[in-house]
């Protein structure tokens, strides 16, 4: 499935993700191979927003969705949350895993990663005190599959978390995807069921980056933290 995460600090993070007409091709095999070609296809920073929106929460039971290599795993895992790292990829799997280790153990022990295809997961019976999903961008019909399964995977009293990429980011860094593919948080609450939640945060705040051939440009970065009732 669509996965994207961990890009801060990457110029080149942006290239080669599945999007548009080519998304059915980026399965588990595509990951595999990307993960397999590189070092590090990430920055191993954790995403800003993340930080910005997870620092003063109290910690609990955290879900990373599409963990990558897994940089925010571990800067979760480093605050005392309990964190399960969910990914299609075994072989971002397991550099995630040697990325907890690198760090020490205390923090490894808090980190349980899963191998899995958010297109067909279920969050069945577990719940999570935070749900944080960052730039996975489906088309639309497969976004509204997905999002509210995270939004089920949220305990009372949790929040989910969603970051990706604004629609402004079309005539920027992503002239080449389906308009579709993008999204507000005002978006995603008609999206999503969420009849009592309480939205705590939804904004675009700007940043700058790396574009694709290296000049900078201002992006805007969609940004939705709702907490359950």
């Amino acid at each position: 499935m669509t996965q994207q995460h961990d890009h801060e600090n990457d110029p080149a993070h942006e290239h080669g993700h599945s999007h548009g007409h080519q998304q059915h091709h980026f399965d588990q095999a595509f990951w595999d191979e990307r993960y397999g070609s590189t070092a590090a296809v990430w920055s191993g920073n954790p995403n800003p927003q993340l930080v910005r929106e997870v620092a003063d929460l109290p910690t609990g039971r955290a879900l990373d969705v599409g963990a990558g290599e897994g940089a925010d795993a571990v800067w979760l895992a480093q605050q005392g949350w309990d964190v399960v790292g969910l990914d299609v990829s075994p072989v971002a799997l397991e550099k995630a895993a040697s990325h907890a280790a690198a760090v020490g153990a205390e923090v490894a022990a808090r980190i349980e990663w899963r191998q899995g295809d958010l297109l067909g997961w279920e969050p069945e019976d577990e719940r999570f005190d935070l749900v944080t999903a960052h730039f996975m961008h489906l088309p639309a019909d497969l976004r509204r599959q997905v999002f509210p399964r995270l939004a089920q995977a949220v305990a009372p009293g949790g929040r989910l978390l969603v970051v990706g990429h604004h629609p402004a980011d079309h005539e920027t860094v992503r002239k080449d995807f389906d308009e579709h593919f993008f999204y507000t948080g005002d978006d995603l609450l008609a999206e999503l069921d969420l009849d009592g939640w309480d939205v705590e945060t939804n904004t675009a705040p700007e940043r700058e980056m790396l574009g694709a051939d290296g000049e900078p440009v201002t992006i805007r970065d969609t940004v939705l933290r709702v907490r359950r009732p």
